[in-house]
């Protein structure tokens, strides 16, 4: 399993991540996971699959 950063995430989606962050917490978006007190990540088989879901709409 991969985790993604914050900005490697922003990457891979082409999205802002104050976006990301907006998204995650409406429920629209992957949760991030607690890596650390002061980190958090976000799994990529996640974002792939969000991505993926996208491309369907």
């Amino acid at each position: 399993m991969q985790i993604l950063k914050i900005d490697d995430t922003a990457a891979l989606t082409s999205l802002s991540q104050r976006h990301i962050h907006r998204l995650s917490k409406d429920g629209k978006f992957p949760k991030p996971i607690r890596l650390s007190p002061a980190r958090i990540g976000w799994r990529q088989a996640d974002v792939v699959a969000w991505l993926e879901t996208r491309g369907e709409a």
